[in-house]
């Protein structure tokens, strides 16, 4: 059978492809199309349970059985309710606006309003950083930013949350996410809002390269 495997960050930039068909025996799984390709890229070994695996867009656990045509995505550390998820939750290439981004969410029924805005600084771990590069599986990406925003309002009721996220090349000072939250209180906004970006750093396949003065660097862990 044949399986589509996705790669991204640094397991993309040591393959040097972003996507290759596999042909795997009958009845195989996650484990065995894993040991295949940590043949051909160790890096994939070195990142052990730092290193995700989602099936058809669906984040799995184990070495579940594989069929034909599924879509399989290995998935670096990344960089750290109600509602349309369409609308909510966004991935763009282009300059963000924080006051779309607010008015998403923004109605009568909100007391609090909090904006998170997350720029590029020029310095990180001690380097000086010229620029910054955002890859992104984007059709999981949107999916799981709808999923938090979603556990956010169900946490604090009342709350609705907005994302908007940059891809590509970002110059100092760029920004790179907005989180705005809106609630009834200010506690709940507050709250929703620590919530998302905190979550979203963990969880969401985003990656993040510092391009710095004396060279460039994949930041794979949550910071």
């Amino acid at each position: 059978m044949q399986v589509i495997v996705k790669l991204f960050g640094s397991i993309r930039e040591a393959a040097g492809e972003s996507e290759r068909v596999v042909e795997l025996p009958e009845g195989a799984g996650v484990g065995e199309l894993s040991a295949l390709l940590a043949r051909e890229f160790p890096a994939m070994d070195e990142m052990g349970d730092r290193l995700r695996v989602a099936v058809n867009m669906e984040f799995v656990k184990g070495a579940p059985a594989l069929a034909e045509g599924d879509e399989v995505a290995f998935l670096p550390p990344v960089a750290g309710g109600q509602g349309e998820p369409a609308a909510r939750c966004r991935l763009l290439a282009s300059p963000l606006d924080v006051g779309a981004v607010v008015k998403r969410v923004a109605g009568p029924d909100a007391g609090g309003i909090v904006t998170f805005v997350g720029t590029v600084r020029d310095s990180s771990r001690g380097k000086d950083i010229r620029h910054l590069e955002y890859e992104a599986y984007p059709e999981m990406a949107e999916q799981e930013l709808d999923r938090i925003a979603e556990e956010a309002s169900a946490r604090w009721p009342g709350t609705r949350v907005s994302v908007d996220h940059r891809t590509g090349q970002l110059e100092i000072g760029d920004i790179a996410v907005v989180v705005v939250a809106a609630a009834p209180h200010r506690g709940e906004a507050f709250e929703a809002c620590r919530f998302t970006i905190d979550t979203l750093k963990e969880r969401v396949p985003i990656w993040k390269k510092e391009i710095a003065t004396d060279g460039a660097y994949w930041v794979e862990e949550h910071a």
